[in-house]
């Protein structure tokens, strides 16, 4: 028999530390089921595949003082230039490098504003033909930009490109499973036929659901600030960084070149909030386990310390020691359930609040399932060394009167 009725009676004569206890139980089950749901999601993010081959990707920033130069006609000099150094398979000047966290984001339509029709977000490049390569991107359906259908200017709307290449994302969602290819949106009131759809590009901002909605657009309007993109042989790349400042210098010494380094470093730079996140997480639950666990530990030996002369008696009178382990694991189960059940409502409450708060997703029914089993293992793991105590007491020195 579990013995549930006097386990009951004897936590109803010492509640205090039964109730502080299985509220603590429930704070840990609602912290650590939202803790662990969001350390998944951390851990999937960092996980994802943002489409360009990072490790042999490089940019940097171009800041041209001189004036005696056409800006257009030294960026087509300087990509030459690149795209000839050893090692350099692809080079494009560009008004923003994935992964970075700056960029740019219009929203576009499938008719022509102000008309009513469907609209999504959409990040885009301003780049040539060369991006694809230099990305290292793949090309699903469609082709390439022709250098034709390359614009070099700075009026967009009046005398922008024609064409442009969407990510497979966008498109699947843009026009709902039909192919993207041939069909037409609406960028800033221009209209855009899709040539070409890619498999996986990152925007700029690569967290979130709008992240993998991208877009390449062949149009070059060079600044006197503007980023390039190197793609290089993997084994060649430290070499090709090395190097790079003094051959842009060389082409023209009217500039300063900044920031030069590899894609996954600037994606780790933009990674650094949630790694730092995903770190404090997983030491909250730890501490928190460890606070639980120790709490449970601590109530168990109060118990015991409390009722040495009742074991002592029960053994007496025949009670064998497993009926005593069994006693303080019942006991414990049922301190458990209750926390349990409270922290799982109190875990949906919390996380809808982070929901709305943050804008994550809905907290996931395994991750509370999880942690709940979790802390309930964990808590018989807690109480059964000082139950095992319990059952060595000594009947002749436990009933002894003092």
């Amino acid at each position: 028999m579990l013995e549930i009725k006097p386990i009951f009676n004897a936590l109803r004569r010492s509640k205090v530390g039964a109730i502080l206890l299985f509220l603590q139980i429930a704070l840990t089950t609602a912290v650590v089921s939202n803790a662990a749901f969001m350390i998944n999601d951390h851990l999937s993010y960092l996980k994802e595949d943002t489409g360009f081959v990072q490790q042999e990707i490089f940019s940097f920033g171009l800041m041209t003082f001189g004036k005696d130069i056409d800006l257009h006609q030294q960026a087509e000099r300087d990509e030459d230039m690149i795209r000839r150094i050893p090692g350099v398979i692809d080079a494009v000047f560009i008004q923003a490098v994935p992964l970075t966290g700056g960029g740019s984001s219009t929203s576009s339509h499938l008719r022509p504003p102000p008309e009513e029709s469907k609209s999504l977000s959409l990040a885009y490049y301003y780049a040539d033909e060369h991006t694809l390569d230099t990305f290292g991107v793949t090309l699903l359906e469609g082709r390439n930009f022709r250098p034709e259908e390359v614009v070099i200017g700075s009026d967009f709307d009046g005398h922008g490109p024609n064409t442009v290449i969407v990510s497979q994302a966008y498109a699947q969602e843009m026009f709902e499973g039909e192919s993207a290819l041939g069909k037409t949106i609406y960028v800033s009131s221009r209209p855009l036929e899709i040539i070409g759809v890619v498999e996986t590009m990152k925007s700029p901002w690569p967290r979130g659901d709008r992240s993998s909605r991208t877009s390449i657009i062949p149009f070059i309007n060079v600044q006197n600030f503007h980023r390039v993109m190197v793609r290089t042989e993997a084994s060649e790349r430290d070499s090709v960084m090395k190097v790079i400042e003094d051959k842009m210098l060389s082409q023209y010494d009217q500039r300063v070149i900044i920031n030069i380094r590899g894609l996954e470093e600037s994606k780790n730079s933009y990674d650094a909030t949630d790694v730092l996140m995903m770190r404090m997480l997983m030491v909250l639950v730890v501490i928190l386990v460890l606070v639980t666990a120790l709490g449970i530990l601590g109530l168990t030996q109060f118990n015991i310390s409390k009722r040495t002369k009742q074991i002592g008696t029960r053994r007496a009178l025949g009670a064998r020691k497993s009926d005593i382990i069994r006693y303080f694991l019942v006991e414990n189960a049922m301190i458990c359930t209750v926390g349990l059940v409270i922290g799982s409502f109190a875990a949906f409450f919390l996380g809808r609040v982070l929901m709305n708060a943050y804008s994550i997703n809905a907290l996931e029914m395994q991750f509370v399932i999880g942690t709940a089993v979790g802390i309930c293992v964990m808590s018989l793991l807690a109480v059964i060394v000082p139950a095992m105590r319990a059952a060595n007491i000594s009947p002749s020195i436990a009933t002894r009167s003092i």
